[in-house]
């Protein structure tokens, strides 16, 4: 995974964590704008939640943080 990709899901965590508290969940599409503006980053998430992973659609963020770290 990029950097860049670990960068953002670490930082969107704890922002959410922060916000909302240790049960809040996330789905893969919480570390993008809502537009198709970087496709090959988007698919990289995805492949790595979806495929590598086999996560469902939410799961706790303080779960995937502890997976990105």
């Amino acid at each position: 995974m990029q950097k860049i990709l670990k960068d953002k899901i670490i930082e969107v965590c704890n922002k959410k964590i922060k916000d909302k508290g240790t049960n809040v969940g996330v789905s893969f599409y919480a570390f993008f704008a809502n537009k198709n503006d970087n496709p090959e980053l988007l698919m990289e998430a995805a492949t790595w939640w979806i495929m590598e992973h086999k996560l469902d659609h939410f799961e706790k963020a303080v779960k995937i943080k502890s997976l990105v770290e």
